[in-house]
């Protein structure tokens, strides 16, 4: 009779393919399930941590936490631009009145705005 491993000590089971036994590994489950939606943001976080943080996108991925943490960030980044557009409609005048009186200069200058509050974000991620 052959000793465990250690990996079969502690739970782990092994599938043999060809000659070899190769390990059952699988993921932690992060808890989200399939319905979480990751965003234009969150998918910026990602491909940022796949290509200068690939410790911590390893260390995500493997706890199983990957998923819980691009969505937090894609909300945070979506409710800060929805704060700063607001604030900069504020500033530049752009009201429900001018959107009354003249809808096509409203709907440049909020699109003047919503770029321009997307390159801010984008530089900072």
């Amino acid at each position: 009779m052959m000793n465990k491993s250690f990996f079969e000590e502690n739970g782990g089971t092994y599938s043999k393919v060809g000659d070899y036994h190769l390990p059952n590994l699988t993921l932690p489950d992060d808890g989200l399930g399939d319905e979480v939606y990751i965003g234009i943001w969150g998918m910026q976080r990602l491909d940022y941590l796949k290509k200068h943080k690939k410790l911590l996108y390893s260390q995500l991925l493997m706890s199983g936490n990957l998923s819980a943490h691009l969505h937090e960030i894609d909300v945070t980044a979506t409710e800060l631009k929805e704060l700063i557009v607001e604030q900069m409609m504020k500033a530049q005048g752009v009201t429900e009145h001018l959107k009354e009186v003249n809808q096509m200069r409203w709907v440049g200058l909020v699109t003047n705005i919503r770029a321009c509050v997307d390159e801010m974000l984008f530089e900072m991620s």
